[in-house]
């Protein structure tokens, strides 16, 4: 990590530890907290793509960190982690199912780095993007399948337990949604433990 980007990281959680605290309620000050940051990160770098991706995770990794550090509930964080990436791609034009998969993979690495539930925010990352579809022009289902792909590849990088806690959630339905997990990743389960 860089120095600049710890900086960045550094200043997205002080921003949240500022907002939780003076709001309380963590969903909606995190949705506006991470989707001004989305937006201010593409005008700093001046496009999408990669850029983007890597300021998504860094903006994820703050928001985390600071709804951990003031004890804030983790699955509402991390469903306005995603609505928050979703406003702010939207209005700079990023892309929308790719964005929802890397937002929520960012949610459960950031989440295991604090030692958080993986169960809980991943369920409110599906959360996000169901409630986020309609806003994007995306059906709920693949907003659903979108994020649970990606917190589902993002378990699969921290251990087999991590990745049996995501799957238990994903089975079933979720505000009202069946959830699909697309796998793309299977040869990822060809390493050897």
């Amino acid at each position: 990590m860089t120095q600049d980007q710890g900086g960045f990281i550094k200043s997205i959680k002080d921003g949240i530890v500022a907002t939780i605290r003076g709001v309380g309620e963590i969903t909606d000050a995190v949705v506006d907290t991470v989707s001004g940051s989305v937006i201010n990160a593409v005008k700093k770098t001046g496009g999408v793509g990669t850029a983007l991706t890597s300021s998504i995770a860094d903006i994820v990794q703050g928001t985390i960190q600071g709804a951990a550090e003031v004890g804030g509930d983790l699955g509402s964080t991390a469903k306005g982690a995603v609505l928050g990436v979703l406003r702010g791609t939207k209005e700079v034009g990023g892309e929308t199912l790719d964005t929802i998969s890397v937002t929520a993979s960012a949610v459960v690495k950031s989440t295991a780095d604090v030692g958080g539930d993986l169960a809980s925010v991943t369920k409110g990352a599906v959360e996000g993007a169901i409630e986020g579809a309609k806003d994007i022009g995306v059906s709920a289902e693949d907003a659903a399948s979108a994020a649970a792909s990606g917190a589902l590849k993002a378990a699969g990088e921290v251990s087999t337990t991590a990745v049996e806690q995501v799957r238990n959630v994903l089975t079933g339905t979720i505000s009202g949604v069946k959830v699909v997990i697309k796998e793309p990743f299977k040869g990822d389960d060809d390493k050897t433990e």
